[in-house]
């Protein structure tokens, strides 16, 4: 089983990035932040492999940047009901923009910031809740994943901006586009202040 690919990026697109090992190109599937924050086309790249039976006939490839990412996507597809890979990829898109907060939002059963921050509806958040409240390791675990404000940056911004009075919606596509701007090492004032130069009247 493929558990690990070191390799340069030959081709990049909207879901997907091929990579180059050993002569081999892999089309290697991952969540949309993790994508972007992979490397140029030419750039090499380290990731961890999960492989998922593709409804359509062979072995599709999902990729992760950590071993975190890859841990929490294994529990999202197995413990979350009538999650297959992909919907698990879109979970895993939504949490790795704060992997401790999402980690103890799903602890305190608090379904609101799951939907207000991360973007889940409520539907989601509940059956997720349900799913991982005594699943999810309490020590901190996803603490150093290397994803935009893993260190409760994009939380702390997205209270801050809520506050102010911008919708949550709203204030979720701009801190994404801010996150992904200022890179993973951005503090929160950083992260707003880019954001409220999207959200400011042109």
């Amino acid at each position: 089983m493929l558990a690990y690919l070191r390799g340069r990026i030959v081709h990049k697109d909207a879901e997907s990035a091929v990579i180059e090992t050993n002569g081999l190109g892999y089309e290697v599937f991952f969540c949309e932040p993790s994508l972007e924050a992979l490397g140029a086309e030419g750039a090499t790249a380290e990731v961890f492999i999960a492989e998922s039976i593709s409804m359509y006939g062979g072995t599709a490839l999902y990729g992760f940047r950590s071993k975190e990412e890859k841990k929490l996507f294994d529990l999202l597809r197995d413990a979350v009901p009538n999650t297959g890979a992909k919907k698990a990829m879109d979970y895993l898109g939504k949490a790795v923009k704060s992997m401790p907060d999402f980690t103890a939002a799903v602890a305190a059963k608090d379904t609101k910031r799951l939907t207000a921050i991360f973007g889940f509806t409520a539907k989601t958040a509940d059956k997720l809740v349900s799913a991982l409240k005594d699943k999810l390791p309490q020590s901190g675990a996803y603490a150093a994943g290397a994803f935009p404000a893993a260190s409760g940056a994009y939380a702390q911004a997205m209270s801050a901006l809520t506050t102010l009075g911008f919708r949550a919606g709203e204030a979720r596509a701009a801190l994404e586009d801010a996150s992904a701007e200022a890179g993973g090492a951005a503090s929160a004032e950083t992260i707003i202040r880019l954001a409220l130069k999207r959200l400011s009247p042109k």
